[in-house]
């Protein structure tokens, strides 16, 4: 019913600028499916292509079995909700949500029916006389909800819903977000540059860079299993760890300590020059001469995370950044043997690309060419 089907898409902005190059890319009926990536990638160009908004250069998108590749943004049988709300600041909070019935020429009876019902899900009952200006931002933002769902579309294309809300409101606003387009089972496109947002809410996500996916896949699997130095490097709360090192008779050696090599590492690691990647959450604090996996560092910074401190120690030509709870904190200056999780560790060849057994892509993947 509400599959997205992209297919060598390639969008342009004049002759020179690329924004998305021939990207292939497939989102499953009723799933919550997050664009994720830095400013500039085109995941924004992407979602408003998808919307019609933006004329592609070449390929073609499918929506529920029917090419709209050049259909009107109004044929498309989707619903856009703008990082702005875009709402008629002289209309009333009902009267914003039923504008889309009265554009398809529904009777004002017909449209409050549905549009009541529609606030009185999203909780804004007893502001449906209010206009945008009195509202917060909460507010707001199911208020162009409610405007979206009323048009009962094929798939909801979020553009940053989330981004001009404070920190609390925020957290609030995804949990109902999601828990709403599970109830609705509506195809959801959602833009974040917020990786923490991606990661909560979405059942799939892409990563993109520079008009391009780098990676596609469940949240836990991406943030588990970077396909790429460019994921390995956007993807987490704290930076993951890319150190210089080298492989030599089934060890790694970086940052002037011998580690030695799961069995999972060691087939297809035969490159001598790698980049070893650990995430701060996977190394632990071990005690001295501890086998031959301690990486010995000194303490130069403690970062308070709440129940957690990020820790930031100088080890041989590197730094080091590892996650410890709040009762095992090292003061600074101190010495540490640090060793990563061996299960956890990821290796990178010189192309930047995953190496392992896991360097094959995952069977749902679709990359741009």
């Amino acid at each position: 019913m509400g599959a997205i089907v992209i297919t060598g898409l390639t969008v342009k902005y004049g002759a020179e600028t690329t924004a998305v190059s021939n990207l292939d890319i497939e989102i499953r009926d009723g799933e919550f499916f997050a664009l994720l990536g830095p400013s500039g990638c085109g995941k924004t160009t992407l979602l408003r292509t998808i919307a019609g908004l933006i004329r592609p250069f070449a390929g073609t998108i499918n929506i529920s079995g029917r090419d709209v590749s050049h259909v009107s943004p109004g044929g498309r049988d989707v619903a856009m909700v703008f990082q702005d709300y875009a709402l008629y600041p002289h209309m009333s909070v009902i009267d914003n949500i039923a504008y889309p019935l009265k554009l398809r020429r529904q009777s004002k009876e017909q449209r409050y029916t549905v549009a009541r019902e529609a606030a009185a899900s999203l909780g804004l009952s007893d502001l449906l006389d209010q206009k945008p200006g009195q509202l917060s931002g909460g507010q707001q933002q199911r208020t162009a909800l409610g405007r979206a769902i009323v048009c009962r579309p094929s798939a909801f294309l979020f553009d940053e819903p989330l981004s001009n809300l404070d920190a609390r409101l925020r957290l609030e606003a995804r949990t109902f977000l999601k828990r709403l387009q599970k109830a609705l089972s509506v195809t959801t496109v959602f833009v974040t540059h917020d990786q923490a947002e991606a990661l909560a809410m979405a059942d799939r996500m892409a990563v993109m860079e520079k008009g391009v996916i780098r990676q596609v896949g469940a949240p836990k699997d991406v943030f588990r299993r970077p396909a790429n130095v460019f994921v390995a490097k956007f993807i987490g709360a704290t930076p993951m760890n890319l150190l210089a090192a080298r492989i030599e008779s089934g060890h790694v050696k970086a940052a002037g300590a011998t580690i030695a090599l799961p069995d999972s590492l060691r087939e297809g690691s035969d490159m001598a020059e790698v980049t070893l990647a650990m995430r701060p959450e996977y190394i632990r604090i071990v005690e001295k001469g501890s086998g031959n996996s301690g990486i010995h560092a000194l303490v130069s910074v403690t970062e308070n995370l709440g129940t957690h401190y990020l820790v930031t120690a100088d080890a041989e030509d590197c730094s080091i950044q590892f996650v410890v709870t709040e009762d095992n904190v090292p003061t600074v200056g101190s010495e540490v043997w640090l060793a990563p999780d061996a299960d956890r560790m990821l290796l990178y060849g010189a192309d930047g690309e995953l190496l392992g057994p896991s360097r094959q892509r995952e069977p749902d993947t679709m990359q741009s060419h």
